[in-house]
């Protein structure tokens, strides 16, 4: 199994519009980020994390074959503005879209063309499963486990997979819900910035104090704004077994 990310960018993604800051402006191109979102691979089976407005120039990247199922954290547009572009994937038939009842609603008020009975032609054909934290379901040959976390006051989902587990948005989490990252080996959660502190992302000292409780070989950080810092510099700081994910890595996942 392999994940890509396609974004590590918080909202407004990096560059942020008419910021000149030193980030903002750096010719590093990991320093350039998309809204968050992610591949899971293996060789039968593709899921997508997320699916913001940058989905097109994302996916455009990447190898044109089946996406077995989106997995959605929560409704906010920078996790699913791009739901419309999944059309060429329908191509290969209709697609499996995962999401709690609250973003599963949303989806249904925002994009009302998607799920009604009678369908124009070019509207994407999209399957809206709704799923609730620790119900496991199978796509392919992988084993999907949602969790529940906190942004802020609004509870969205995590997902474990494997030895994976993918956290975004995250403000703070049950202690209960740790049982479900026992074993994980990679983690990904957001990290907005050092400081100061914000009422619904995780800064980087708090993501660092989540990783150190989950106990994983590795952590990679996502949802990350211009403010954190040049790519090369955090990394140089952080704890062994901690960095910055960038654009377009690939990280392998036994």
């Amino acid at each position: 199994m392999r994940l890509i990310f396609l974004g590590t960018g918080t909202s407004v993604g990096v560059p942020t519009i008419g910021c000149k800051c030193k980030v903002c402006q750096s010719g590093d191109p990991r320093d350039k980020r998309l809204r968050a979102s992610a591949l899971v691979e293996t060789p039968s089976t593709r899921l997508l994390i997320d699916c913001g407005p940058d989905f097109r120039q994302q996916v455009l990247a990447q190898e044109f074959r089946k996406i077995d199922a989106v997995l959605l954290t929560h409704v906010h547009y920078d996790h699913v503005g791009g739901l419309d572009d999944l059309r060429p994937f329908c191509a290969f038939g209709e697609v499996s879209v995962y999401a709690d009842r609250h973003t599963a609603d949303g989806l249904r008020r925002a994009m009302p063309y998607c799920f009604s009975k009678r369908k124009y032609p070019g509207v994407p054909s999209i399957r809206l499963n709704v799923v609730t934290p620790h119900e496991s379901f199978t796509v392919g040959d992988l084993r999907v486990t949602p969790i529940q976390v906190m942004h802020d006051r609004l509870p969205i989902l995590g997902y474990r997979i494997g030895s994976l587990l993918y956290v975004t948005d995250m403000k703070s989490i049950d202690d209960g819900e740790l049982r479900y990252a026992e074993g994980v080996k990679t983690l990904v959660v957001n990290a907005l910035r050092y400081g100061p502190e914000h009422h619904s992302h995780l800064t980087v000292g708090e993501a660092v104090a989540f990783a150190r409780r989950v106990g994983a070989e590795r952590t990679f950080f996502t949802h990350m704004g211009h403010d954190i810092g040049l790519h090369e510099d955090v990394n140089r700081r952080l704890p062994g077994g901690v960095s910055l994910a960038y654009d377009g890595e690939t990280v392998e996942i036994g």
